[in-house]
């Protein structure tokens, strides 16, 4: 029953975030793209410090041994971004960001298939993230999904665009895109029987896959938002971050440590 959860949940956090790219036009994604960015934010913030790192140390395992796990992980990854690994891209002409003109048609002349195979090890993270959750309690499996599927709206539709402006017709952008979805599905699975003998590890596994979350808000999301806006647009971004905040808080009800 427990890998059933996770391959619905990876299926979910892979696939409904790209369903959503194909049903919006192009001009209102990128509109929505700015919005969606601050309340990732607070989804992935709210999620790995108020749920999953707590659920990590509640457990026997000792403080200074998970903060190290931590700091490995958050090191890891920024390692993984360095090389063009570890990719999460949210910008796209026109949606708000100054970049310079046609910034979308460099990031996406670097090669199509690169910004697939870096969304495919995001993924493929993310899996593993959902099924370590999911081994620690169901509840904290379901939340942590949910929190990859907001997270997985805007970073599919910043890869999509970008896609589009690599050559790729809008058809096979999206099939490339569910595509890479599926490593979730395979990071859920592979992490499903690679913990399962090891359920003494699980709190190690989960503060370094919460790290990735922590990892692309502070290091990706909200540098994006550190711009000089008018007061409207700041309370707007500063709404939406704590709508994604008050979104974890709230699951927290039906969810028990």
């Amino acid at each position: 029953m427990t890998l059933l959860s996770i391959v619905l949940a990876t299926l979910a956090g892979g696939l409904l975030s790209v369903g959503i790219s194909a049903l919006l036009s192009q001009a209102l994604l990128g509109r929505l793209v700015q919005h969606l960015v601050s309340l990732s934010a607070g989804v992935l913030l709210g999620a790995s410090l108020l749920h999953v790192l707590p659920e990590a140390f509640e457990s026997q395992a000792g403080s200074h041994e998970l903060f190290l796990c931590l700091l490995g992980g958050l090191m890891f990854f920024f390692l993984l971004e360095k090389v063009e690994l570890y990719r999460h891209s949210h910008h796209h002409e026109g949606d708000g960001h100054h970049h310079h003109h046609h910034y979308d048609a460099e990031q996406a002349g670097r090669g199509g298939y690169a910004v697939l195979i870096g969304d495919s090890i995001h993924n493929f993270c993310d899996g593993v993230l959902i099924a370590a959750a999911f081994l620690a309690d169901p509840n904290l499996g379901w939340l942590t999904a949910a929190a990859v599927v907001l997270h997985e709206i805007p970073q599919e539709v910043g890869d999509y665009l970008v896609l589009l402006n690599a050559g790729f017709s809008r058809a096979r952008a999206l099939a490339f895109n569910a595509l890479s979805g599926l490593a979730a599905v395979v990071g859920g699975v592979l992490g499903y029987f690679l913990f399962t003998p090891f359920e003494g590890l699980l709190p190690y596994l989960m503060v370094v896959a919460s790290s990735s979350f922590i990892y692309v808000a502070v290091a990706d999301l909200i540098p994006q938002m550190q711009r000089r806006l008018p007061w409207r647009e700041t309370l707007m971004q500063v709404g939406w971050i704590g709508g994604g905040l008050l979104l974890m808080a709230l699951a927290s009800l039906g969810h028990s440590h």
